[in-house]
């Protein structure tokens, strides 16, 4: 493969250069800020200073102009067109259901999943089959593999300008995941309580590819000279804790996810993973395997994000914090002194490097104006003047 151009602009605006930094654990003034996911159209546009009605009509470039005016430092997922999957009032013309969103009938390869025995019949059919084939052609395309994944970067980068960082994120790294997304919650969480080893059997070919896949990722980082750095993003937990069991975890799941990250891990990379619901039992095993940062967490539902922050990754390093303020809760329910108050918690609560601040996750559309700009105001605050 001929050698690969340095994907990362060769001079950083100051905003990009401060996350470059920081995601490097680099001692930094300023605290940087992740990307602010806005999902009302009226708010993208005023952010933007464009007109009403822009962001339907040009919704990459009106979304990038929203993450400059923000004062956004770094994106990992780029995905500028899903606020279009929403109205005024969320998810309101939603007509076409899925495995998650409720559904009638899930039907995958002609196999009505409509017991935990036809999810065990597609899988062994289907899904572990079709992991296997995969595993063999990822060996004959390895260099497309490579190549494809530094022109997806190379083109988002581009767009992005000097000022504004592109880092790796959900397709730079695979692992093994519960399936529920393919045949629901139901069916797939009996299967799993039911047939363990069929579950087991999963997670181990998935493994094999992702471990093979990893290594190409990894390589495709070092030769592209991106930023170290890959956020992986699977819900394991609801509000009460993790969706299974910890111990079937423990002997399942965790020892193929390991096996499967191992090769990005002793690349150098961080590992950044998005927390959903309570996952508080599950970080030290994340971190015993490898993970280094953790984003995106619900407060409310028991994550202690003081004692989240005083972890250590496994060599004993500060751990990568993407801190936010609640989506759930202080955006749409507080007032800006409330908004300003949680990032100030967060500031002095959050590692000494390795922290960065933006809303928790996807803010939905009914936050108050007041308050989104009480977040840009405290985010641009924090990013210029660091803990000052």
């Amino acid at each position: 493969m001929s050698e690969v151009p340095n994907l990362v602009p060769a001079t950083l605006g100051p905003q990009a250069d401060l996350a470059r930094r920081v995601l490097a654990m680099e001692s930094a003034e300023g605290i940087p800020q992740w990307m602010l996911h806005i999902m009302e159209h009226a708010e993208i546009e005023h952010l933007a200073g464009t007109a009403p009605g822009s962001y339907a009509c040009n919704p990459e470039q009106v979304y990038l102009a929203c993450q400059k005016a923000a004062g956004t430092c770094f994106i990992d997922q780029w995905i500028p067109r899903n606020p279009l999957t929403m109205g005024p009032r969320g998810y309101e013309s939603m007509t076409e259901r899925g495995a998650m969103t409720g559904a009638e009938r899930i039907v995958c390869d002609g196999i009505v999943i409509d017991s935990p025995e036809a999810v065990v019949e597609h899988m062994e059919q289907f899904t572990l089959p079709h992991i296997r084939e995969q595993t063999q052609r990822l060996a004959r395309d390895a260099e497309k593999t490579v190549t494809d994944l530094l022109a997806g970067e190379r083109r988002v980068q581009e767009l992005f300008g000097p000022n504004l960082l592109k880092v790796p994120y959900g397709g730079f790294c695979a692992f093994p995941v519960l399936r529920y997304w393919q045949y629901g919650y139901e069916n797939y969480f009996m299967a799993y309580a039911l047939y363990p080893e069929v579950m087991e059997r999963d997670f181990a070919a998935s493994a094999d590819w992702a471990r093979a896949y990893n290594t190409l990722a990894a390589r495709a980082i070092r030769e592209g000279r991106l930023p170290a750095v890959v956020r992986l993003d699977h819900d394991m937990a609801d509000s009460r804790g993790t969706l299974v069991d910890i111990r079937s975890l423990d002997r399942l799941w965790l020892p193929h996810f390991a096996r499967a990250v191992e090769p990005l891990v002793s690349a150098g990379v961080r590992l950044l993973w998005h927390c959903d619901g309570n996952l508080m039992i599950l970080l030290p095993r994340l971190i015993e395997a490898g993970v280094s940062g953790f984003q995106g967490f619900q407060y409310e539902d028991g994550m202690d994000y003081e004692a989240i922050c005083r972890m250590k990754t496994r060599e004993g390093d500060d751990l990568l914090i993407v801190a936010g303020v609640s989506v759930t809760r202080t955006l749409p329910h507080g007032t800006p002194s409330d908004v300003r108050d949680e990032l100030r918690w967060l500031v002095e609560n959050g590692p000494r490097t390795g922290l960065f601040l933006a809303a928790s996750s996807s803010i939905a559309p009914g936050v108050p104006w007041e308050n989104l700009l009480a977040l840009v105001e405290g985010l641009a605050f924090y990013r210029e003047r660091g803990r000052a």
